[in-house]
């Protein structure tokens, strides 16, 4: 029998979501041999932009994620989706830090 885990909501977990650009390095770059170099040419854009993103210093804009997702068959969504994931961690984080002063 296959064990079970419960759901813990994305705002009570301990580790934040990765970044983007941690997947866009081991999951899409790494496995196809892609420099970033190449990618960013490829892309047709600036180098320092994907290395941003894959250093976890910039986010993916929505522009980047289409461009992703064309390049890499898979759709915006999916590059979107693990950006707003990190956002609302990290901002939820924050805000936590100040509870007190928010009240209903």
């Amino acid at each position: 029998m296959a064990k079970t885990y419960p759901y813990v909501p994305l705002f009570e977990r301990e580790v934040p979501p990765v970044h983007p650009g941690e997947i866009l390095l081991e999951e899409f770059l790494k496995p196809m041999n892609l420099t970033q170099s190449e990618l960013a040419r490829r892309l047709g854009v600036n180098f320092r932009t994907v290395h941003d993103i894959v250093n976890c210093k910039r986010g993916i804009s929505p522009e980047m994620a289409i461009k992703l997702s064309e390049f890499f068959g898979t759709t915006p969504q999916f590059w979107l989706n693990l950006q707003r994931d990190y956002d609302l961690w990290r901002a939820y984080r924050k805000l936590k830090k100040g509870e007190s002063s928010l009240k209903p």
